[in-house]
C-alpha cells in the first residue's frame, strides 16, 4: 500500500503518485463511478482518464463524492488524438474540465501525435500548434503539468525543437517484454517521466508461463509481478480493473524483485505475443 503514496518528481517539481488507476475501456456511468470510488477507497491517489474515454463525468463525480480533499488526488486527462489545432485544443480542454467538474487537472496529455484512424501519419506542424495550446493551458494554471502520449522519438524531437515548456510525461504502451527502449531512453534523457498504459497488455501477460514462474517465486500474482517490474524500471504503471478485488490486488506491490531477476525479466521476449502494436513503436 505504501507504493500508492510514493511519488516521482516531474521536471517542474510536481509530485506524481507512482501508480495510477487507469480508466481506459471502463464505460461511463455507474461502472466507471463505482470503479473510481473503489480505487480511491483502496488507496489510489492518481486517476487517469481522457475525453475520448467518455467517462470523465463519472470519474469526476467519484472524485468529488469520495470525501478526499481535491489536492490529495492527482488527476490526468487527455486531449483527443483527432484534435490538431490551437483553438480545438483549448475548447477540448474546457470540455474536459466541465465534464470532470474540476477547476484544474494535475496533468494534461496530448493523446497521440496522429488521429487513431491515421496511425503513423506525420502531423508535425499541427502538433507544434497543439503544443502551443498545451503551453497556454499550463501557463493558465489549469493544468499543473503537461505531456504527451504515444509519441515516438521523431514526434518528441519535433515538439522539443520549438517548445518553451518541454513535455514532462510520455505515456506509452509498456509491459513485460515490450518496454519500447528507444522511446523510453529518449524520454528519460529529456526529463520526461515514462508512464505505462496497458501494463498487463490488457491481460495478455497473465497467461505467460515464464512470468508465472517468477510470480510463484515471489508469492505474488502475475499482475502484481508485472506491475512491480514496471515500477522498478522507474516507470509509472496505469493498471485498470473494475472489481474491488482486482483493484485492491493491484495495490499490493510492496515487495522487491532481485536485480538478477529484473535483468532476466527485462530480457524476456514480448510476454503477450500477438498483442496489438503500431509501426511507430519501439
Amino acid at each position: 500500500m505504501a507504493i500508492l503514496t510514493s511519488t516521482y518528481q516531474l521536471a517542474n517539481g510536481v509530485q506524481i503518485p507512482k501508480v495510477a488507476f487507469g480508466t481506459w475501456q471502463i464505460p461511463g456511468g455507474d461502472t466507471a463511478y463505482q470503479a473510481v470510488l473503489a480505487a480511491l477507497k483502496a488507496g489510489y491517489r492518481h486517476i487517469d482518464t481522457a475525453l475520448a474515454y467518455r467517462n470523465e463525468a463519472s470519474v469526476g463525480k467519484a472524485i468529488r463524492d469520495s470525501g478526499i480533499p481535491r489536492e490529495q488526488i492527482f488527476v490526468t486527462t487527455k486531449l483527443p488524438a483527432e484534435t490538431k489545432s490551437y483553438q480545438g485544443a483549448l475548447a477540448d480542454f474546457d470540455e474536459s474540465l466541465k465534464n470532470l467538474g474540476l477547476d484544474y487537472v494535475d496533468l494534461y496529455l496530448v493523446h497521440a501525435p496522429w488521429p487513431w484512424s491515421q496511425v503513423g501519419r506525420v502531423y508535425d506542424e499541427a502538433n507544434l500548434e497543439v503544443w502551443q495550446a498545451m503551453e497556454a493551458i499550463y501557463d493558465s494554471g489549469r493544468a499543473k503539468a503537461i505531456g504527451v502520449s504515444n509519441f515516438a522519438v521523431r514526434d518528441l524531437k519535433n515538439v522539443l525543437k520549438q517548445a518553451t515548456v518541454a513535455p514532462m510525461v510520455n505515456q506509452i504502451q509498456y509491459y513485460l517484454g515490450f518496454t519500447e527502449p528507444k522511446i523510453t531512453q529518449f524520454s528519460e534523457d529529456h526529463d520526461m517521466l515514462v508512464e505505462a498504459y496497458s501494463p498487463l497488455a490488457t491481460g495478455g501477460v497473465l497467461d505467460n508461463p515464464q512470468v508465472q514462474a517468477y510470480a510463484d517465486k515471489y508469492g505474488v500474482s502475475v499482475a502484481q509481478l508485472a506491475l512491480r517490474f514496471i515500477l522498478q524500471n522507474g516507470v509509472l504503471p496505469l493498471p485498470k480493473a473494475v472489481t474491488p478485488a482486482h483493484i485492491t490486488a493491484n495495490t499490493q506491490l510492496d515487495f522487491t524483485i532481485s536485480d538478477a531477476d529484473m535483468a532476466a525479466l527485462n530480457a524476456l521476449p514480448d510476454a503477450a505475443g500477438a498483442y496489438m502494436h503500431n509501426p511507430t513503436q519501439g
